[in-house]
C-alpha cells in the first residue's frame, strides 16, 4: 500500500499493490454473489479489508476498485503527481511531457 493522488477522488488516497488489490478484487467479486439488498452488507468484507489495511474510512466499494498502483503511472518528474495511466505520456496536472523509453 502506498499513498498516491487519485485523479477520480481528487485527493491523496491509499493505493493497493498487486497482491493487496488481488484480494480486494476477489472480495468485490464475492459481494455480487451475496443476495442482500443493502450494498454495505454485500461489500462489508471488502470495505473492512480495505479500511483495516489502510486505516482509511472508505464507504464506497466501487472506489476501491480504482485504487490500484498498477492502474496509475509513475510520478511526474515535474509536479510529482502520478500520471493517470502507466502509458500516459502527458501529465494531466502540469502538462509535462514524459520521456518514455521505447
Amino acid at each position: 500500500m502506498e499513498i498516491k493522488y487519485c485523479w477520480r477522488c481528487k485527493m491523496e488516497i491509499p493505493m493497493l499493490d498487486k497482491e493487496e488489490f488481488a484480494i480486494a478484487s476477489e472480495l468485490y467479486s464475492n459481494g455480487f454473489k451475496i443476495a442482500k439488498a443493502d450494498r454495505k452488507e454485500r461489500f462489508k468484507e471488502l470495505l473492512e479489508y480495505y479500511n483495516n489495511l489502510t486505516g482509511f474510512g472508505e464507504t464506497e466499494p466501487n472506489a476501491i476498485m480504482h485504487h490500484s498502483l498498477e492502474q496509475i503511472g509513475p510520478d511526474c518528474e515535474n509536479c510529482r503527481k502520478p500520471y493517470r495511466t502507466p502509458k500516459a505520456k502527458l501529465c494531466a496536472n502540469c502538462g509535462n511531457k514524459r520521456k518514455v523509453e521505447e
